[in-house]
């Protein structure tokens, strides 16, 4: 989905360099040789080979699967420490920010590794684009019908409703009510501002 550029707080040209250096030094302190951390979290170690020098970026599955396996936080794994961010988001320090027709609220703490947002979306804003990126979403729909697009399937979508999709999909998503629909909604930030590839209107209309 993406919503319009937020402009995310700490970008994720930041993020990689920091936590390439961080995975190994988290799995060297739990005692695992690169065999044995790949091992329990799933991976190949040629593939964790390649994360801790910083020439692949994780998933978020994959950065929860070795938070478990050294025992320790996704925020660690990350770089940061407990007195880096607040934990605790209060409803009146969410200001509204608009833009490409979409109001959003940050509904989570600026430069982790996931950006929460609570996002609404009027009839008819940006129905018609086609968004393609690395990262992972998940939405959950507060209010209002959402008619969400991923490859060549279409999904209606009501309050209590969610979805979760590797956002390589292509996907795009618009509000099937002329009140607009509400979301909760969150995405990885581990990959390039420019990665977003806008591929614009499909051929043959709105689904």
């Amino acid at each position: 989905m993406n919503p319009p550029e937020p402009a995310p707080p700490d970008g994720p040209a930041e993020a990689v360099p920091v936590m390439a250096p961080q995975l190994r030094a988290l799995r060297r302190r739990a005692a695992l040789t690169l065999e044995a951390a790949a091992r329990t979290a799933g991976l190949s170690p040629a593939h964790l080979s390649r994360l801790e020098t910083g020439q692949r970026q994780p998933s978020l599955p994959m950065l929860l699967a070795l938070a478990r396996t050294y025992g320790t936080t996704v925020s660690e794994l990350l770089g940061e420490t407990a007195a880096d961010r607040d934990a605790v988001i209060r409803a009146e320090d969410m200001e509204p920010t608009r833009a490409g027709g979409w109001t959003y609220w940050q509904a989570g703490a600026p430069g982790r590794g996931m950006q929460a947002l609570r996002v609404h979306v009027p009839h008819g804003s940006q129905g018609d684009i086609v968004r393609v990126h690395p990262g992972e979403e998940w939405l959950h729909v507060l209010r209002g019908e959402l008619r969400l697009r991923l490859g060549d399937a279409v999904h209606r979508l009501g309050p209590g409703d969610g979805a979760h999709f590797d956002s390589l999909t292509p996907h795009r998503i618009a509000a099937e009510d002329d009140g607009g629909v509400d979301l909760l909604f969150v995405h990885t930030l581990l990959q390039s501002p420019t990665a977003a590839l806008c591929l614009g209107p499909t051929n043959g209309g709105t689904p």
